[in-house]
């Protein structure tokens, strides 16, 4: 099928640097875009082309009501519209526009970051589960301030667990708060980035904003608050049981955390970890998982992540190999000795049988 678009003005702004933006609906949609004198080509599957047409009919429509698309937003929103039949530009943009994020616009960058944003706006209790890099904490303190920006929450409570990342740094000097703070501080940067630094400093005098280690937790009921768990990986069982149980009235929970990190010392069970076997079936919570697909870091770092995980998947193999070649001896091993054991038996049985020569056996006595 092959349809043409008028060219209707400033509609080169879709295009993006060298034609990148049109790319990215060819390569999403398998459809072809040629730019003529005086019309947009399309040719495709009429499924396809039909969805390119509301692309460019959205744009225009959003250019008209005075949207502006920041930061490579708009690429991002092709990114995710290719990916999920059900959601169109316009969609993405005015879903954008209800959240407010402070100084920055923050648009989801994939469509499990999309599902991310959705969970958390319709459930109490929402876990971010993935490998570095994915935004689960960053759109997290996001959504944190935009509800405490439309009163929908009074203050929000940012936890994290005062684990090492694989080195003891022994006693830190200063205030409790001090000694706490070089563990805190991807929370105080994500805030930085979103809201003016007086406005950060200002909330945190007056307890609006609350950073603290998840020890801190025990004890208290979190009303109409927006608490965030980072980190959770490196919570214990009872500490991730005593954190999930501390949320009150009007309130949404937010925990994070990526399983393949896991800093726990003596190899204790992470809390992370349980909580996905134990609660993935509870009513009013759910797990949103992302992969390396969704890292909005630079390009190396989603294939750091995909070379770590084959080492993993093909160490598991090997694993499962030997031990499947050493169970197989084993049994070979056993099953020889058994049938050594059965011959032994049968020449006892053997002997047993035969009376000794010149002894007589009555005819009625019986041989136990």
């Amino acid at each position: 099928m092959k349809k043409n678009i008028e060219i209707s003005p400033n509609i080169e702004t879709l295009f993006g640097t060298r034609d990148e933006n049109l790319r990215l609906l060819e390569d999403g949609l398998n459809v072809a875009i040629d730019l003529r004198a005086d019309c947009i080509e399309i040719t495709g599957a009429s499924n396809d082309v039909e969805r390119v047409e509301q692309v460019f009919t959205d744009y225009q429509h959003l250019q008209r009501t005075g949207y502006n698309f920041v930061n490579g937003d708009l690429g991002d929103m092709i990114r995710v519209l290719t990916s999920d039949p059900s959601v169109s530009l316009r969609g993405l943009a005015e879903a954008g526009k209800q959240r407010s994020f402070g100084k920055r616009s923050v648009q989801p960058k994939s469509i499990n970051q999309r599902r991310y944003l959705e969970a958390i706006e319709k459930y109490d209790m929402v876990f971010g589960v993935g490998p570095a890099g994915t935004g689960k904490t960053y759109l997290a303190v996001a959504m944190a301030i935009s509800a405490l920006m439309a009163k929908r929450v009074n203050r929000i409570v940012l936890a994290r667990p005062a684990v090492e990342a694989g080195e003891r740094l022994g006693f830190l000097p200063g205030t409790l708060q001090e000694k706490v703070d070089p563990y805190l501080r991807p929370l105080y940067d994500a805030l930085y980035d979103m809201l003016d630094p007086d406005k950060v400093d200002r909330y945190l005098e007056k307890n609006v904003i609350e950073i603290a280690p998840i020890a801190f937790m025990r004890g208290r009921t979190l009303n109409d608050a927006f608490v965030i768990l980072d980190e959770a990986q490196n919570t214990t069982s009872e500490q991730m049981k005593m954190f999930v149980t501390r949320l009150g009235f009007n309130s949404k929970a937010v925990i994070t955390g990526d399983i393949t990190q896991i800093d726990l010392p003596n190899a204790n069970r992470s809390g992370l970890v349980e909580a996905i076997d134990v609660l993935r079936n509870v009513e009013g919570i759910r797990f949103c998982h992302f992969d390396e697909g969704d890292v909005v870091r630079h390009h190396l770092v989603q294939r750091i992540i995909r070379a770590y995980e084959d080492y993993k998947g093909r160490n598991e193999q090997l694993s499962l190999s030997l031990d499947l070649r050493n169970s197989n001896g084993n049994a070979i091993a056993r099953s020889g000795d058994t049938r050594g054991n059965v011959g032994c038996l049968d020449r006892e049985a053997a002997v047993a049988e035969v009376p000794p020569a010149g002894s007589t056996v009555p005819i009625n006595q019986v041989i136990d």
